[in-house]
């Protein structure tokens, strides 16, 4: 029987990228064992350390583990991290890390919000999610505003991703349909459903 989930991780330079991938069992095609199993070892090729984990209890243990007490973070919205169980630990303010987003959202000074906003892409570590990974380890990231993508690219030392298995494609084109046929309609439903005016890809970060 093989374990449903698998998480990268490593402490990340500015030329590497550490993940967490997860698997969902409520939509899209799960890879297939053989398939997460070769990915994983691209993406090692890469200077990206993966393991496969079985639950979400697990991934979230998982990702604990990678961050210190007294550790500056900083979240990306992601709908993984919500469902690992890491964002509501974030918002009850129960943890032993300094998160940027406390401090946004504390700031009522909209200046001053801004600055802080800015200054979260220089956080130690940067959690969030990718939107596919392609069986040669190429990963994409889509964003509206491209906020979280400085800290994936080059500002946070530590980058760690929790991205579902479903995730992965097999090739680069694949990566290019699931990000603007599956992932944009989904976001921009969801936008929408919370009365803003929807959403599209203003930027798209993709990892050779």
């Amino acid at each position: 029987m093989r374990s449903n989930y698998y998480y990268e991780n490593l402490r990340c330079t500015k030329y590497c990228a550490p993940a967490i991938i997860y698997k969902f069992m409520d939509y899209n095609i799960l890879a297939a064992n053989e398939v997460i199993l070769k990915t994983m070892a691209v993406l090692k090729g890469r200077n990206i350390s993966a393991q496969l984990v079985n639950n979400k209890s697990e991934a979230l243990e998982a990702v604990k583990k990678l961050l210190p007490d007294g550790a500056e973070i900083m979240t990306g919205s992601s709908r993984t991290l919500e469902q690992i169980g890491l964002v509501e630990i974030l918002q009850t303010g129960k943890h032993p890390w300094q998160s940027f987003k406390d401090k946004i959202f504390a700031e009522k000074d909209p200046a001053k919000q801004t600055r802080l906003r800015q200054e979260s892409c220089l956080a130690e570590y940067y959690l969030g999610s990718v939107h596919a990974v392609t069986e040669q380890g190429e990963i994409f990231i889509a964003s509206y505003s491209g906020s979280q993508l400085p800290s994936c690219i080059f500002t946070s030392n530590n980058v760690i991703w929790v991205v579902g298995v479903q995730k992965i494609v097999p090739n680069f084109e694949e990566g290019m349909k699931r990000v603007q046929e599956y992932v944009l309609p989904l976001e921009d439903a969801r936008m929408k459903s919370i009365g803003m005016p929807g959403s599209k890809i203003g930027k798209l970060l993709i990892f050779k």
